[in-house]
């Protein structure tokens, strides 16, 4: 990739990069809407991801390109105003451009920018966070600047909360700046804290990718992030991590009946973390299958951010051989489903749950077998 993208930024620049980074997309492994909410969660970077060049321009052009678009988005650094239409994709690096002043690092005041992706669109392994990484990374090592990785991925999220709008938490920069090769990312996201947690031997990644997403699904995702506030509000916390069940159930009149059920949700979710941090240490896979089976059905009744689609992929997936458990990945709202599996479950046996699932809906998932990958880096010079 690096090769191919060093060439397509010469024909469409005129000469090399200055700088390649790149970032890896990330599976939401368990702890489903818990990071905006102060808890925990644990992640995997996988082995695919977003590859970023970028070279010094003349001061005052920003200049955008991507591998899946035609056409250059040039933008006045002195009116980096954000974009709309078919140009949306460049407020990502865009944002993180915007973002630095703030963090009190250089901007390059002049830049040509070029990324290529090879994860697959909209399958909830967090493409947005893969860019910023790579993009902040890039642009630091062309300043010069060498701030800590708690502060880039810090960057990474302020970049898409406050210029892109999306009102994240901390898992995806996190999990796609400290993942680690055969470990899962914990995090603690009230510190933010990170730690990597080994993965056991024989554990498959398994993505079914539905390729159905809701319509609506930021102003959802959105909707689900002010019902938790306004639960942490009537319960007397600042977030949701601060309550227990027992505090929950005794505050439950306090609530509408839709924030309980969001509240109990997101409560139970990082009991579950807990109890998959625990299980991990101790090798049992299929105790952790067990709590991520868990982790979809609270997504299907109490959050109401899953599908038909991906509730039809669990249900086929937590019933087949060497499946350990599945559940959605990602925000939800459609996507991708993620199942945990041993060795022996095979391509073909993941051919037979896509060709039932398009039995039913009309057309086949993409299937991925994924592996874990190391974080974000810089990987020339």
């Amino acid at each position: 990739m690096i090769e191919i993208l060093s060439e397509r930024f010469a024909n469409l620049y005129g000469h090399a990069p200055s700088v390649v980074a790149r970032a890896p997309g990330r599976i939401e492994f368990i702890g489903n809407h818990t990071d905006y909410n102060g808890g925990t969660v644990l992640g995997a970077a996988i082995n695919l991801g977003v590859w970023v060049a970028v070279g010094p321009a003349p001061a005052g052009v920003l200049s955008f390109a991507t591998d899946s678009q035609r056409g250059i988005v040039a933008v006045s650094a002195s009116d980096p105003r954000k974009q709309t239409g078919a140009q949306r994709w460049a407020n990502y690096p865009l944002g993180v451009w915007t973002s630095l002043r703030g963090f009190g690092l250089k901007q390059p005041d002049g830049l040509e920018y070029l990324a290529a992706s090879n994860l697959p669109v909209g399958a909830g392994l967090s493409s947005s966070a893969a860019i910023e990484l790579a993009t902040a990374l890039a642009y630091l090592a062309l300043t010069g600047e060498n701030p800590s990785r708690e502060t880039v991925v810090t960057l990474g999220r302020h970049a898409e909360n406050n210029f892109v709008g999306v009102p994240c938490g901390i898992l995806d920069q996190g999990v796609s700046g400290f993942g680690r090769k055969n470990h899962l990312v914990f995090i603690d996201c009230r510190g933010p804290r990170f730690e990597t947690v080994p993965m056991p031997a024989g554990a498959h990644f398994w993505v079914f990718n539905t390729q159905a997403k809701h319509a609506l699904v930021d102003g959802l995702y959105a909707a689900r992030h002010r019902e938790c506030l306004e639960a942490a509000n009537g319960l007397g916390v600042a977030l949701l991590a601060d309550v227990t069940l027992a505090k929950l159930e005794q505050g439950r009149a306090r609530l509408t009946e839709v924030n309980y059920r969001r509240a109990k949700h997101v409560v139970e979710e990082i009991d579950r973390v807990a109890r998959a941090c625990a299980a991990l240490a101790a090798g049992d896979l299929a105790g952790v299958g067990r709590l991520l089976t868990a982790s979809h059905r609270s997504s299907q009744t109490q959050f109401e951010n899953s599908t038909p689609e991906l509730d039809f992929l669990v249900d086929a997936l937590a019933a087949a051989p060497h499946v350990f458990g599945a559940r959605l990945t990602g925000g939800g709202f459609g996507g991708a489903v993620m199942a945990l599996t041993d060795a022996e479950f095979s391509l073909a046996q993941a051919a037979q749950v896509a060709a039932a699932y398009g039995h039913r809906f009309g057309s086949r998932p993409d299937v991925l077998h994924c592996e874990t990958g190391d974080g974000a880096e810089v990987v020339r010079p």
